[in-house]
């Protein structure tokens, strides 16, 4: 199987070149993190290279591993300023496993006891929420 060429044109790649705004929360030498504009939970975070890599297939072992470092970094934090009982990590490769970006990525959600993830709807929330919650875990992050 021979894994389709990335594109630099994909909507991360933008945000990493500064061409789309985002609300950022985390960033280093290898990797980025920032708010989902369509979030599943409050807090929502995707975490991603800066390296251009489709997904998990092709991506180069240590930027894998300083995406998972970062992971984790934003999971802790996560837990911190949502208050949540858990964290889901989610990461989807290609159409068939439910990729809908090309760009490697990683999802982290906070969880709360008996609270569903939100439906995908298409809609982006509100600007200011965003704000407020990537905010909350920059703090969040200064104690970890």
């Amino acid at each position: 199987m021979t894994t389709p060429q990335y594109d630099d044109q994909n909507i991360f790649a933008k945000i990493l070149r500064g061409e789309i705004p985002c609300h950022k929360i985390y960033e280093d030498d290898k990797t980025f993190a920032f708010l989902d504009v369509m979030p599943k939970a409050d807090g929502h975070s995707l975490v991603l290279p800066k390296n251009p890599s489709r997904n998990i297939l092709d991506v180069a072992e240590d930027d894998l591993n300083a995406v998972t470092a970062t992971t984790q970094k934003i999971a802790k934090a996560i837990m911190i300023a949502f208050e949540a009982d858990g964290v889901t990590v989610q990461q989807n490769n290609e159409p068939a496993g439910g990729q809908e970006v090309y760009h490697l990525h990683f999802h982290v959600l906070p969880r709360h006891e008996g609270l569903p993830l939100r439906p995908q709807t298409g809609k982006m929330a509100d600007n200011d929420l965003l704000a407020g919650h990537a905010e909350k875990l920059r703090e969040a992050l200064k104690s970890i």
